[in-house]
């Protein structure tokens, strides 16, 4: 019996946070690639795709700390959420700095901080249909 609620638990908690760490996976690999890799689809992408990930790491995030036994209100749970994803831009950017044809961007995390903030709020706004 307490090995199938060990067990339960983990599976749980692997559900929650394998989202959040697969997409910070993501983000790691995509900015490894070097500059003259990244293919151009339209101009002013980068844009469009920080802020879109960095929106679905947020509510990958936010679904995982509301749920993980946190009680916490939801506007701690935003404010945890944002710091979290602006860390982890910051992170980024200073990672890029080591990857060719790549920089350090003042600007690439402001656009990652807010869509953060988008996916932080849609969280809040949504909270019931991300269990």
């Amino acid at each position: 019996m307490a090995v199938s609620i060990a067990t339960n638990r983990y599976k749980r908690l692997t559900n929650l946070w394998l989202p959040v760490i697969m997409c910070m996976g993501l983000i790691f690999y995509a900015s490894s690639i070097t500059g003259k890799d990244i293919p151009s689809l339209f101009p002013h992408e980068d844009i469009l795709f920080h802020g879109a990930i960095y929106a679905i790491l947020a509510l990958f995030f936010y679904r995982a700390l509301k749920n993980t036994g946190s009680r916490l209100i939801r506007l701690q749970l935003f404010i945890f959420t944002v710091i979290f994803g602006f860390a982890y831009g910051a992170s980024d950017e200073f990672h890029q700095m080591f990857t060719p044809g790549r920089d350090c961007s003042g600007f690439d995390l402001i656009v990652d901080t807010i869509g953060t903030c988008a996916g932080g709020f849609i969280g809040v706004i949504f909270y019931k249909w991300l269990k």
